[in-house]
């Protein structure tokens, strides 16, 4: 029984939609990360792989930060459904341009956020916005050099797996700011 949650925002702020439909978009990005990874681990390559894994998992997370948020707002937030993902490339070089261009949509969602909490003069929804500003800053940076460095490997798969490995394991700081999630964090 599939049933689709594209419910009615009536009621709710501008911003307060927005951020209703974000939470939509961030289970979508973690789906299409799946997806993505499913594709490299199906090809054997598995620094890939366990890349957009844990992508996957930092996504859901996002949409859970955002989950946390509407609920403590006393705002009404129905699980979503998740958009289509796609799961068929040509080459290997296909899924990470993908995952290029939807961390710069996810960023125009996010800049589109602030903008219309600051309009609203919702403040304490813009400074909640500001980690994920900060985030995309890295996530773009990130999926910027893989695309670069799959384009410098000219076919080379082990040259990408040594450079996932080396620079893109993970690792280092926890998240210090981050909000917090619904439930446990994953990631």
């Amino acid at each position: 029984m599939s049933i689709d949650v594209h419910t009615s925002h009536q009621g709710l702020s501008k911003f307060h939609q927005l951020l209703a439909d974000q939470l939509r978009h961030e289970f979508t990005a973690s789906q299409q990360y799946v997806a993505l990874a499913a594709w490299f681990d199906g090809r054997d390559l598995p620094r890939l792989a366990g890349f957009f894994y844990r992508q996957a998992l930092e996504e859901r997370d996002h949409a859970m930060m955002i989950l946390r948020f509407l609920l403590d707002s006393g705002v009404p937030a129905p699980v979503p459904g998740t958009d289509a993902v796609q799961n068929d490339f040509d080459t290997p070089r296909d899924p990470v341009a993908l995952a290029l261009r939807q961390e710069r949509v996810v960023t125009d969602q996010f800049h589109r956020l602030a903008a219309t909490a600051r309009e609203e003069h919702d403040y304490t929804g813009e400074q909640f916005l500001q980690w994920f500003l900060k985030e995309q800053v890295e996530e773009v940076a990130t999926m910027s050099t893989l695309l670069t460095v799959m384009d410098r490997a000219n076919g080379d798969l082990f040259a990408v797996e040594t450079f996932v490995a080396r620079d893109l394991s993970p690792g280092g700081a926890a998240e210090t700011g981050a909000p917090e999630t619904a439930g446990p964090a994953v990631s």
